[in-house]
């Protein structure tokens, strides 16, 4: 009896992991509106005055400083959160979740690929298929899980680059033609009708969201953030009682990035050769982001348990409940604001107007939420997809 209860107590949804995924989407939703969902094409400032040119500076600035590849990374951390408390909830029963979840993440693909019709940068694809290593390390030790994700973590492929370049000044890193495909959804994002943009949006928009991903070593670093999120939940790290823990976390965070950030912007002009100086950066830049959402995930952890915050952080909680259907309503609404087949709304929308915009898309969908959720136990998007999972 007494197991049953710490297990169903265990296993009970946690409210802060949704707190930081409502955060985590609400952080992307404001960076895609700055970036135009990945159009970046803007009006002409050089007539604004010197106070909306330096707004946006500053908004671009810290916004991508603040949130840029760490909003995603804290989604990808809970990801492999909601598999481990799916998974193990199953084992409790005598189940196994493993083959389940294979079907789930190729419900995760056509998701992603329906997103993907309105915008070229989605992560979903990218997730149902890395979702996999998941299923290779779930019956893993805790300490081979982790050192699993560190190794990962550190970029093995762009370690094999340095030393390769240090050792040969000849050699060259291989490249693929991502700027060929962004520049073929670019040119549909500007010109096309809808039709001809989610043609594109479904060969040449994936391939080429997949190669910046690999390019900018997303790839690797996804993977680890899904087994160290799997990690996460078997140690109740989201738990009240482990928020000491994220003190550590956040102590050895803070310690990490500073250097590493400043090592980040001080190599450039030290090292010439661009196959050993790219690949390093890779590394250092992939780290640095690391332990900054590390500070972002204690911080909230402990606003959430350790201060007067909770009760306003925890009217974030059904936005984060319904992630998928606002991460993919985003892209609706995106698409149809920024380019030629919508509004066309790129070149009238400096970066201030459209993180403004942004913000307002923000509660427009939090207000949703909270209606959505006074009838219904889940989102719509999240409905189905439970349902389609559960499918005899």
């Amino acid at each position: 009896m007494t197991t049953t209860t710490l297990s169903e107590k265990r296993h009970a949804r946690v409210d802060v992991a949704d707190v930081l995924r409502g955060l985590a989407v609400m952080g992307i939703i404001v960076l895609h509106c700055i970036e135009h969902f990945n159009f970046y094409s803007f009006p002409d400032t050089s007539g604004d005055g010197p106070w909306l040119r330096f707004c946006d500076r500053a908004v671009w600035d810290g916004l991508f400083f603040v949130l840029g590849g760490k909003a995603y990374a804290i989604f990808a951390l809970l990801f492999g959160f909601s598999f481990f408390i799916q998974d193990d909830n199953q084992r409790l029963r005598g189940k196994d979740f493993r083959l389940r979840f294979c079907w789930r993440l190729f419900l995760l693909f056509l998701f992603g690929n329906f997103n993907a019709c309105f915008f070229t940068a989605e992560i979903l694809v990218m997730y149902s298929l890395l979702g996999f290593v998941l299923v290779l390390t779930c019956r893993m030790s805790d300490k081979w899980a982790f050192l699993l994700a560190c190794l990962l973590m550190i970029q093995p492929v762009a370690i094999y680059h340095v030393i390769r370049a240090t050792m040969d000044a000849t050699y060259v890193i291989p490249t693929i033609p991502t700027g060929e495909l962004w520049q073929a959804c670019g040119e549909m994002q500007r010109g096309g009708n809808f039709l001809e943009m989610v043609k594109v949006n479904l060969w040449e928009g994936q391939l080429a969201s997949l190669a910046w991903a690999w390019d900018n070593a997303r790839i690797f670093q996804t993977s680890s953030l899904f087994i160290l999120g799997m990690l996460v939940g078997r140690r109740g790290l989201l738990l009240e009682q482990h928020t000491a823990t994220w003190g550590k976390i956040l102590a050895g965070a803070l310690i990490a990035f500073f250097p590493l950030y400043g090592l980040s912007n001080m190599l450039p002009g030290f090292i010439e050769n661009r196959n050993i100086l790219e690949p390093l950066l890779l590394i250092i830049n992939s780290l640095h982001k690391f332990a900054f959402m590390l500070v972002l995930v204690s911080g909230v952890i402990f606003a959430y348990y350790r201060s007067n915050l909770k009760n306003l952080l925890q009217k974030i909680i059904p936005y984060g409940r319904m992630s998928l259907t606002n991460y993919i309503m985003q892209s609706i609404i995106g698409s149809m604001l920024f380019y030629h087949w919508g509004f066309d709304l790129h070149d009238d929308l400096g970066i201030t107007a459209s993180a403004l915009v942004g913000v307002c898309l923000f509660f427009l969908q939090w207000t949703f939420c909270r209606w959505w959720l006074k009838h219904h136990t889940h989102g719509p998007l999240e409905y189905l997809w439970k349902r389609g999972t559960w499918l005899k």
